[in-house]
């Protein structure tokens, strides 16, 4: 079994950032802006509020809320590297791909960076319903199933979906408090979206989550 030491060892349209692109797409990684970690919402309310939203607007997201989104989703909020997150058997088995109208980026939570991965517009590849299309993100949480190596193949499932639904709750829990809609689900064929993500033998998608802000 691979250890935690081991597992460990464009953007939105509308959204002006730095980066280097061509006509297929964002080359260039791009730094997001550190997340505030202090001050916010209170937790309680915070819980009050958070519900599903399944109706958006076209209004693109902040380089600042994106950066504190995905910080508050899976990022590192200790020195030793740990999550926001917990995380099955201290082995980091989920990564979290953005599928967005330029492209389809992975963030990489130790360097908060966002990577260039495929320049193609998937959006429409994640969901059944018709808003996952023109919703300005779809996070896609896809497990390395080749990591948890001493269980059998529907317990790598079953313990990958529990830790995509603790990202998938933060994510919530953030959206609730800045005013930012969600909506938690399956993708439409996860196996069809996985050869589109061209993923490597052994990970899979668990969910889905689209993300932005509520129709008025």
């Amino acid at each position: 079994m691979i250890t935690r030491r081991q597992a460990t060892g464009s953007m939105l349209a509308g959204v002006a950032l730095s980066m280097s692109s061509t006509e297929g797409g964002a080359t260039e990684p791009v730094q997001l802006p550190a997340a505030a970690r202090s001050g916010g919402m209170p937790l309680m309310s915070a819980l009050a509020a958070r519900h599903s939203t399944r109706e958006y607007s076209d209004r693109a997201l902040s380089p600042q809320t994106l950066g504190e989104l995905l910080w508050a989703a899976f990022g590192i909020n200790r020195p030793s590297g740990e999550r926001t997150a917990p995380y099955w058997r201290h082995v980091m088995v989920i990564d979290v791909y953005l599928a967005m109208a330029d492209g389809v980026w992975l963030y990489e939570p130790q360097t908060h960076v966002l990577r260039p991965y495929l320049p193609h517009d998937l959006r429409a590849q994640t969901g059944m319903q018709e808003f996952v299309a023109t919703v300005p993100l779809n996070l896609v949480y896809v497990a390395h199933g080749e990591r948890m190596q001493d269980i059998s193949a529907e317990e790598r499932r079953l313990y990958a979906s529990v830790d995509a639904a603790f990202i998938g709750q933060n994510v919530y829990l953030y959206c609730a408090s800045v005013g930012l809609g969600s909506v938690f689900r399956g993708a439409v064929d996860a196996r069809r979206l996985g050869e589109l993500l061209k993923l490597p033998e052994g990970q899979f998608v668990t969910f889905a989550q689209s993300i932005g802000y509520p129709r008025a």
